[in-house]
């Protein structure tokens, strides 16, 4: 009996590593390279770049996982401390402004956040980003156009 629940214990654990390593992209942002994926837009913050990436290169309609970068003029990750990013659709005709906050986390990269986000419909958005922290304090816009 404990032979079994081991057997199937094991092979559980196997399997769930399995699924984690195909879930993930495989490579993570490190100092040297921190943009990961294809870059959606890039601008400038004081000093710094920050680009907005994701795994296609385009900001879609609905729910998706994006990447925001802050890089330095070599091209290395700077740690920026707390950073937000928000996408607003400016109020139209008879239709209300739309903000859409995108939840940050950090990587194992200071500098890299991981961001997920629900674009609430195609068009022309703003991506507002800012930082506060050991590299000063920023603030941009970037327009994008969701598909």
């Amino acid at each position: 009996m404990r032979k079994t629940f081991l057997l199937v214990s094991l092979l559980t654990l196997a399997g769930m590593s399995i699924f984690v390593a195909a879930c993930s992209s495989g490579t993570q942002p490190t100092g040297d390279s921190p943009i990961q994926g294809k870059v959606i837009k890039s601008g400038a913050i004081n000093n710094l770049t920050v680009t907005l990436s994701s795994e296609t290169g385009k900001l879609k309609n609905g729910e998706q996982e994006l990447m925001l970068s802050f890089t330095d003029a070599a091209g290395k990750a700077v740690d920026v401390g707390a950073a937000s990013l928000n996408f607003r659709m400016p109020a139209m005709g008879s239709m209300a402004e739309m903000n859409n906050s995108a939840t940050l986390t950090t990587t194992g990269t200071p500098g890299v956040y991981r961001a997920k986000v629900k674009i609430e419909m195609a068009g022309g958005w703003e991506a507002q980003i800012t930082f506060e922290g050991s590299a000063g304090k920023g603030k941009t816009s970037l327009p994008l156009v969701a598909q």
